[in-house]
């Protein structure tokens, strides 16, 4: 594995700021979840840098899966956008609508050259017909998902410096993916604004050492004694996660959060994810949204129906089996690849996780990593795989100027800044493996105090890294009835 070694950063005087505040009451909601929060002069005193020293050495020792040691993110959002030219905060809608096009007409000369000479008359073999359909499925999917990211980048509004340049082409090209483009980017935003955070993310939530052991039936104590996952379960999982995570996450909110009634906005009384629990991107009543967005999430429906009207008028005039393979093998092509490029850039041995007292926004968006996808990531799908924690400190760079700014950042972010490039495409797959087999359930370090017990690190039961801390049974008497706690050793 390459991740970044942790270089010092000692040229680095800290300043404190709402964002990066070591201390254990820091505000779970904290300002400023795109732009640069004010500074406090008066917290630059000699006098709160001691302070600052005896929180961090109250913090004990955090490590993450793979046994490093971990310290909580110092410096700030100034600090990170300062050190970016400002020429890379430059957005050019032309230069966007070109890219548009790019995708487009690569979607259309593919369809036109398979439509007109994978025939029949011109390859009469069925089973090698079969095969260049399959490839034709393969790669409509890496240009539908080049497509998606581009209307991503819309959402963000680096796309041009038009809101509505910026959402007319996005919800144009989200609407023919089958995604509803404004109910997304809402709750996409909030994804950037709790990035890392257990209880007000939005995506790729990992469950604690309790859920975990809840969903596989087992107590909190017990898991650092069960034996290994065999790898049959894992592929269930992954297959699973890969064929059906998107559509699940869009109508269901699987892997959000799922603490909708500790939210802002009020609409969570009594919803809960899962299907026929209120939370889903297509309902306005939904919490993931508030009230003012509801004629956008309506719009965003809207959209949907027109493609699906779409779609049925091409299926009854030129057959459901066409409309198969034209249409909905690749749309699952790209529904594969935005799950896994999500999954892997929030997942990983090396992140942490933050509890609600302890998270701030740049410690949760420093808990993101890059990965190489080679010709595949940097060009089809926009370099969307290799400057994604860039993006989450200026969402609003466009994707062209994202790894310059990622090289500007690198030196403010020191060991903090992670990266896994080795083995470029094939290092990309193989993580996905990877990730699933050591990323289970999180759970502070052992040796965690203070504050440092609200970092939260992956563990798992297949014996790979940290072993999980190891908790005794503690039997606790109410009346007639004995419950079963945990206690660490």
């Amino acid at each position: 594995m390459s991740t970044t070694a942790r270089a010092s950063n000692q040229a680095l005087r800290r300043t404190i700021t709402a964002e990066s505040s070591p201390s254990s009451s820091a505000p779970s909601a904290s300002a400023s979840p795109f732009d640069t929060p004010h500074q406090s002069p008066s917290t630059t005193s000699l006098s709160s840098l001691d302070d600052e020293a005896e929180v961090k050495n109250s913090r004990g020792v955090l490590l993450d899966t793979y046994g490093n040691k971990f310290e909580i993110p110092d410096y700030t959002i100034k600090q990170i956008r300062d050190a970016i030219p400002a020429h890379c905060y430059e957005r050019s809608g032309l230069r966007g609508l070109g890219y548009v096009a790019r995708d487009i007409l690569s979607l259309g000369v593919t369809f036109y050259l398979f439509h007109n000479f994978v025939t029949p008359e011109t390859v009469p073999s069925y089973p090698l017909r079969a095969g260049l359909w399959a490839l034709y499925t393969f790669v409509q999917g890496l240009f539908g998902t080049g497509l998606w990211v581009l209307a991503h980048e819309c959402g963000h509004q680096s796309f041009s410096p038009s809101k509505t340049l910026n959402d007319t082409v996005g919800f144009i090209c989200h609407s023919s993916l089958l995604v509803p483009y404004f109910s997304w980017k809402i709750s996409h935003g909030k994804h950037h604004k709790a990035t890392g955070h257990l209880e007000r993310d939005m995506v790729f939530v990992p469950k604690t050492r309790e859920e975990y052991g809840s969903r596989i039936g087992k107590l909190a104590h017990e898991l650092a004694e069960l034996t290994e996952e065999t790898p049959i379960f894992t592929a269930g999982h992954m297959i699973g996660q890969q064929l059906i995570g998107w559509p699940f996450y869009i109508m269901a909110n699987v892997t959000g959060h799922n603490y909708h009634e500790r939210q802002a906005e009020g609409k969570g009384k009594g919803k809960k994810n899962g299907f026929g629990g209120g939370v889903s991107h297509f309902h306005p009543s939904s919490p993931l949204y508030e009230r003012k967005d509801e004629k956008l999430i309506l719009l965003s429906d809207f959209g949907l129906a027109m493609t699906a009207t779409a779609l049925y008028l091409v299926g009854s005039n030129f057959g459901w089996q066409n409309l198969l393979v034209w249409y909905f093998i690749p749309y699952l092509w790209v529904n594969h690849w935005l799950v896994a490029i999500t999954y892997l850039q929030h997942t990983d041995p090396s992140l942490p996780h933050y509890d609600a007292h302890t998270w701030t926004y740049t410690r949760g968006a420093a808990a993101t990593i890059d990965r190489e996808f080679g010709f595949i990531g940097r060009t089809l799908l926009h370099g969307i795989v290799e400057t994604h924690v860039l993006h989450h400190y200026v969402s609003t760079i466009p994707f062209y100027n994202a790894d310059e700014a990622t090289e500007a950042i690198k030196p403010i972010m020191g060991s903090h800044y992670r990266s896994d490039t080795e083995g470029g495409s094939i290092g990309f797959i193989k993580s996905m493996w990877k990730s699933a087999r050591w990323c289970q359930w999180v759970e502070p370090s052992k040796d965690a105090e203070g504050e440092g017990k609200g970092v939260m690190f992956f563990r798992n039961r297949n014996g790979l890294g940290v072993p999980p801390t190891k908790i005794q049974p503690v039997e606790k008497k109410t009346g007639s009835a004995k419950i079963i706690v945990g206690a660490e050793e």
